[in-house]
């Protein structure tokens, strides 16, 4: 067991490393030795988890993958809403989540197939919309799938914005305003009075879901 978790701890910090130079160099620039210089590990350790820098470019773009552990809500269109705050606050605090987005971005990243990020934040919503629409919560006209193409683009249109203008320190505030124009187009009137907008709810959600320690 020890020797499966410092091999567990090995591979975080290469990603963690990784992470960095990718965010600050870009996935051209960016060089297995400059990333081995920043993870102090050898070269065999990093090829024993990554075979290339396209694989290490994978294993960060997970990272820009929907979290997983949103608590449940009675409303899907709540949940909708807590997922995106909580990557918001994820990019404020997390490199391997800013990396991510810089990859997934990145127009000089040839030889790098980038829409698997876009694909599964696509999936997620659409799932959590069409529960939302099963619940009786979006409006009869309401088309899931134009709905959830329609957050995928606008969420990565401010995230660039917000990490250009204020880097990421906005980004809670942008994402409350663009849910504050979205929902009132897609959400029956009294589901939308329910919902829970504030821009510390990204950071709560942070606090209610971190490891405890215990038992």
């Amino acid at each position: 067991m020890a020797k499966q978790d410092r091999a567990i701890r090995t591979r975080q910090t290469i990603l963690d490393a990784a992470a960095q130079v990718f965010e600050k160099q870009g996935y051209q620039a960016a060089t297995i030795t400059e990333i081995l210089k920043v993870a102090g590990v050898t070269k065999g350790a990093l090829y024993f988890h990554f075979q290339s820098k396209e694989e290490l470019a994978l294993g960060v773009f997970d990272a820009q993958e929907p979290p997983q552990a949103v608590p449940e809500q009675p409303l899907r269109l709540q949940e909708l809403i807590d997922m995106g705050m909580l990557f918001c606050h994820r990019l404020r605090t997390n490199v391997v989540a800013r990396a991510g987005v810089r990859l997934s971005m990145d127009q000089q990243a040839h030889g790098l197939d980038r829409r698997g990020p876009f694909r599964r934040w696509h999936e997620t919503l659409l799932k959590l919309l069409n529960q939302a629409k099963e619940n009786g919560e979006l409006l009869p006209h309401v088309v899931t799938t134009d709905s959830a193409d329609l957050y995928v683009g606008t969420f990565a249109g401010i995230q660039v914005v917000s990490q250009t203008v204020s880097d990421y320190q906005d980004l809670e505030h942008r994402y409350a305003l663009l849910q504050k124009h979205i929902l009132p187009a897609i959400a029956v009137p009294s589901v939308l009075a329910a919902l829970d907008l504030s821009e510390e709810r990204g950071a709560r959600l942070a606090a209610e879901l971190a490891p405890t320690g215990k038992d």
